[in-house]
């Protein structure tokens, strides 16, 4: 059995991946960190694991982590990760990363967006973890930087598409929405029962911080820089991102056609899944599944697809999204640990 250890277990992310984790055939969950819960039992925190899991936290010394486990995720928020990483990989563990710290390949561009990077050297070593478009590169890699939840359903929405040069990579528009759990666990007055429900707002309008790393992905599907409008929304509902991509086609497709191309893509992809026409993804039929539930339309009167995706924020869109990687990355069989379907209603 491979020792894995989450480093800041004490958050959404973390309670998901020992939820996936706890029922991994190969692999077994020897240390859990949180700063601010040392000491307690991980059931105190989330009691969703009474006597399930028995673990209490670990404090936050990288020592501890690097003697008690093979494999570590590091569920830390930015900025945090950078400072424990290079530590983690210089003890020859193998790093699943779910911050933003290693995402992007520019330090320049991060500090851009985010702060001053503290170990800029990893950025050009570090994978993208997307498995349907960089799989080859997981598998041989010590670290990956697992993707944001947004940029994961942007992506795959647009990959066939980039690809195969069906589109203008100059007409972007991508709309998205995200449930409160994508806010984190911290107290936030935003986030707050009553500031969001019966309500649906924008926020991060042209500034949000997923920006650069969606197009960076998108370009390198295109071959070339890409710049897209981004504006995400907050839906009232706790788990699940459904985002709305449009864009001008290089010539006219029928949706038939596109679908085509959707499903020779995602053939052989065990977490994608292609609407038939006339079916849209809804987040209720992902929910806490490594799913991405993608459907087209054509629209001929404008010229423009329009493609529907949805996750759940929580699972492809972060910790499903990172015990993929960690199967690639430790030659498992990929699926290992995810095959639950979705959770409905």
């Amino acid at each position: 059995m491979i020792k894995v250890a989450i480093v800041g277990a004490s958050g959404y992310t973390g309670v998901e991946l020992i939820r996936l984790l706890a029922n991994h055939p190969q692999v077994e969950i020897a240390c859990l960190t949180s700063r601010q819960n040392a000491g307690e039992q991980i059931a105190a925190v989330f009691p969703s694991l009474l006597e399930r899991i028995t673990l209490a936290c670990d404090g936050s010394e990288t020592g501890v982590v690097i003697e008690k486990a093979d494999v570590v995720f590091t569920a830390l928020p930015h900025q945090a990760a950078m400072a424990v990483v290079p530590d983690l990989l210089a003890a020859g563990k193998k790093v699943i990363d779910l911050s933003a710290d290693y995402r992007l390949r520019d330090a320049a561009v991060y500090e851009a967006w985010y702060q001053k990077h503290s170990s800029p050297e990893l950025l050009k070593e570090a994978v993208y973890g997307l498995p349907e478009i960089y799989r080859e590169q997981v598998r041989c890699a010590r670290l990956v930087a697992n993707p944001g939840c947004y940029p994961t359903s942007v992506a795959l929405a647009l990959a066939p598409l980039l690809k195969r040069g069906l589109i203008d990579p100059a007409s972007l528009i991508v709309d998205s929405k995200s449930g409160t759990s994508g806010a984190g666990r911290s107290a936030k007055v935003g986030s707050l029962f009553c500031e969001v429900n019966e309500g649906f707002q924008a926020y991060g309008v042209a500034k949000h911080r997923h920006t650069p790393e969606i197009e960076q992905t998108l370009g390198d599907l295109a071959g070339k820089p890409v710049m897209i409008n981004f504006t995400p929304h907050l839906l009232p509902v706790n788990r699940g991102i459904l985002s709305t991509c449009y864009a001008s086609l290089q010539e006219s497709r029928t949706t038939a056609e596109l679908l085509a191309a959707f499903r020779e893509e995602y053939a052989d992809e065990p977490f994608v899944r292609v609407h038939p026409a006339g079916s849209l993804p809804n987040v209720a039929y992902v929910r806490a599944s490594n799913y991405c539930d993608l459907g087209v339309v054509s629209d001929s009167r404008t010229g423009r697809v329009i493609v529907v995706s949805a996750i759940d924020n929580l699972v492809k869109g972060a910790a499903g999204q990172a015990v993929q990687n960690m199967n690639l990355m430790l030659g498992f069989e990929e699926s290992a640990g995810l095959t639950g379907l979705p959770v409905f209603p």
